[in-house]
Parts: structure tokens; sequence; C-alpha cells
């Protein structure tokens, strides 16, 4: 504090440094504080398995993606993350077949989103792009795919087909908003119950039918193997016929009766003198 002495005709000083040095204390706490506020909003964090979309006043730097890890960025400039790690949306819906009937049909859409179109994404779907564009583009691609098929087709044999044509239609469309799909998979088919009873009952008719038809096949070939057995057991009679004469038999039965009479409890009666001349043996 200065102060004005008219008898000395002088200047005094009243002792006002101190107050002077505290406020240049406070102004260089407050610029400390400022310039700290000022690091942390130049400090920008990105999580495992996401991207960093800068945003300037608003407007989308499509050429500041971050990846992960920490980034120093300008602090007028706002750091939006966004995952690419893979997600599953799954969906419940009532569609139709192409008779009319209405199934409920269970979903799961597996996707990601291309971390190099993520700023793209971003500035014209928005953050919740499952919401906006995935879901609906999903519950699209369901119907027209059911609409082209059978329900008796859907709950037999084609749900593989159905699967791959929503799997190409979904992808056509979000590969082009830069959302990448993984797979589609069709978790579950309910029919209506007389219908599904209808569809079950035909299985068996036809399950049966297949049956049968084996047992027949299995019959005509058991029936062919014995006429083939017959020809051939007729066959060698007609062959062993042929080579068999009256002195072949002669011979046999003199070759036999031979055995006979060295059997120690044989006994060999001959009576009188048969037709082919061999003796007759009446016991053992």
């Amino acid at each position: 504090m200065t102060i004005f002495d008219p008898a000395r005709g002088r200047i005094i000083d009243g002792g006002g440094g101190g107050g002077g040095g505290l406020l240049r204390l406070i102004g260089i706490g407050i610029a400390a504080f400022l310039l700290v506020i000022l690091l942390f909003s130049s400090v920008a964090k990105v999580g495992t398995g996401h991207v960093g979309v800068l945003t300037l006043f608003g407007k989308v730097q499509t050429g500041d993606t971050l990846g992960e890890g920490i980034h120093l960025i300008s602090p007028l400039k706002t750091n939006n993350e966004l995952s690419i790690q893979t997600q599953t949306l799954k969906e419940s819906a009532s569609v139709p077949s192409s008779e009319g009937l209405m199934m409920s049909l269970d979903t799961s859409l597996i996707y990601h989103l291309n971390p190099d179109r993520a700023a793209e994404v971003f500035q014209k779907i928005g953050a919740d792009y499952e919401n906006v564009v995935v879901e609906p583009t999903l519950r699209s691609a369901i119907r027209e795919a059911t609409a082209s098929h059978t329900a008796n087709a859907l709950y037999t044999g084609e749900r593989e087909m159905v699967a791959k044509q929503i799997y190409d239609q979904v992808s056509a469309q979000l590969n082009q908003r830069g959302l990448t799909v993984e797979n589609v998979l069709l978790r579950d088919i309910q029919l209506p119950a007389t219908l599904k009873a209808a569809i079950e009952a035909k299985q068996q008719a036809e399950q049966e039918s297949l049956a049968m038809n084996f047992r027949l096949q299995k019959e005509t070939q058991e029936a062919q193997r014995k006429r083939i057995e017959a020809a051939g057991v007729r066959d060698f009679q007609q062959i062993v016929a042929q080579g068999i004469t009256p002195s072949l038999l002669e011979w046999k039965g003199i070759e036999a009766t031979e055995n006979l009479a060295k059997s120690a409890n044989s006994k060999v009666v001959v009576i009188g003198n048969n037709k082919n001349g061999l003796p007759l043996i009446l016991g053992q």
C-alpha cells in the first residue's frame, strides 16, 4: 500500500508486496489446473475390441479412427467408441409359408462392424446401428425367404437352403453399410399343431412304406437265391445221373459188400442169386 506524507514531502510504502505474491500463486495454480484438464482432455482410451471415431464440433473426422489403446488427440475432439467384436442378434418372428400358413421361426444373425468403415457407419447410421439397420433387414429377409417355401419343406429338408437364402440377402444389404455378416442360423421352426401332426404322420407312413419295400426286396432276393440253388442241385443230379451205369452200380455194390464182410460185427447171409448177382445182407 502506498501513502503520500505531506509533512515530509515524500511517498511512504505501506508494505503491500505480500498481496501481490499471493495473487501470483493463485494465478499459477489456476493455470496448472487448466493445464491438467487440458492434458486429460487430450488423452483418448479405446478399449479392447473397439475402435474410436473422432468428432470435432459434431463433425465426424473420417480419417482419424483410433485403434485399441491410449492416444493423444486434440482436446477439442470427442472420442466415440464402437465395438468391432462379433455380435449375435436373435430374432423370433411369425412368418408365412408359400401356402400362407403362419409359422414361428427363431433365427440368429452373427455379424460384426467393419473397423475400416466405422467412421462411415457412425456418420450415416449412428452407434445404434443394430436397431436402425440390422434388425429390420433380418426381419425382411426372413419373411421373403420363408414365403417362397412350403411349410413341409421348412420343417423337413430345406432349412439349410432357407438359411443360405437369408444369409445371402442380409449380407448383400449390410455389407454395403459397413457391417460384415458371419453366419445365419435357424434355431427352431414351430408349425401349427394340426399341420405338424399331419406332416409327422406323412413321414411315418413314408418310413413304413420304405420298410415294406425293403422287406419285399429282401424276400424277392431270397426267392431268387433258392431258385438258383434248386437249379444248381437239378443240374448236378442230371450230370451225376448221366454218369451212373448198371456196371458202376454193380461195382459199387461189390465194394460195399466187401467192406461189410470185413467188419467184425457183420454177418453176411447169401440167399440165392438176385437180379444183379450180389449177395443179400440180412443182418449185422
